[in-house]
C-alpha cells in the first residue's frame, strides 16, 4: 500500500510512524527483537546504509525486526533483500546485543553472512547503500554499528570481546 504513494509522502509516514513507535514502546516499557546483518562482498566489504526516517546522516547496518514466528536467520536475509535487494548466503549467528532504550529494550540478534550482488537501495525506506572496507568506515557510522562490525572482525579471528 505504501508503495503508491509518491517517494516523498512515503518518507514522511515513515518518520511520523517510527515517532510515534518509538512513544509507544517507551510508554509500554517494550522489548523489542530484531536483527543487524553484516553482509560482506567478495572484497570483505561491509555493506552499510543510511536510512530516509530516522538519524539520516548516520552509516547503520542493514536490518529491522523479526515477524511473528520468523526464524532469525529468515528475518536478516528478508530484510536485506527489502532494504537493498540482496541476496544473503550463508547467514550464520553471531551474537546478541541488548540495548536499554530509555524505556524500552531492543534486543539484537547479529547476523553475518556474504552477498555477491550490488545494492540497490529503493529511495525510500533507504537512501543510501554502499560497501566499504571494515577498517575505512564512513564518517559517521553509528557507534552500535562500530560495535557490532568489531564483534564480527573477533568472531572471525576466534576471539571474544
Amino acid at each position: 500500500m505504501l508503495r503508491l504513494l509518491p517517494g516523498p509522502v512515503h518518507r514522511l509516514a515513515l518518520r511520523l510512524a517510527h515517532g510515534l513507535r518509538l512513544r509507544w514502546w517507551r510508554a509500554t516499557g517494550k522489548v523489542v527483537r530484531g536483527c543487524n546483518v553484516i553482509a560482506a562482498n567478495a572484497s570483505r566489504q561491509i555493506l552499510l546504509v543510511r536510512h530516509s526516517y530516522h538519524l539520516t546522516d548516520l552509516w547503520m547496518l542493514p536490518g529491522g525486526g523479526l515477524g511473528k514466528g520468523e526464524s532469525l536467520l529468515d528475518a536478516a536475509a528478508r530484510e536485506l533483500a527489502e532494504e537493498v535487494g540482496c541476496t544473503l548466503v550463508s547467514p550464520r549467528h553471531i551474537d546478541t546485543l541488548t540495548f536499554d532504550r530509555n524505556g524500552w529494550t531492543n534486543v539484537i540478534e547479529l547476523v553475518a553472512g556474504t552477498t555477491a550482488d550490488a545494492p540497490s537501495p529503493d529511495g525510500r525506506e533507504i537512501i543510501e547503500a554502499r560497501f566499504f572496507l571494515p577498517e575505512a568506515l564512513p564518517h559517521p557510522t553509528s557507534k552500535p554499528a562500530q560495535d557490532m562490525i568489531a564483534r564480527w572482525l573477533a568472531f572471525q579471528n576466534g576471539n571474544s570481546l
